[in-house]
């Protein structure tokens, strides 16, 4: 078991968030899906097949 961490993915757009999030949950599960957050216009959480936590995240805007 991977308790108590979860890596993090940052890609750069949208589409590569949800292609990454489904291979990821492909075999394991949705903690939470892909939405739109205070800090990332696409963050989501998934533990893949082998139960390793992931944070699935586009950069949001730096503030001025």
């Amino acid at each position: 078991m991977f308790d108590g961490f979860r890596l993090a993915l940052t890609v750069q757009t949208e589409d590569e968030a949800d292609k990454a999030f489904n291979a990821l949950a492909e075999g394991g599960s949705i903690q939470m899906p892909l939405c739109t957050t205070f800090w990332s216009p696409c963050y989501g959480m998934v533990a893949d097949k082998f139960n390793v936590g992931w944070m699935v995240m586009v950069p949001g805007e730096m503030p001025a």
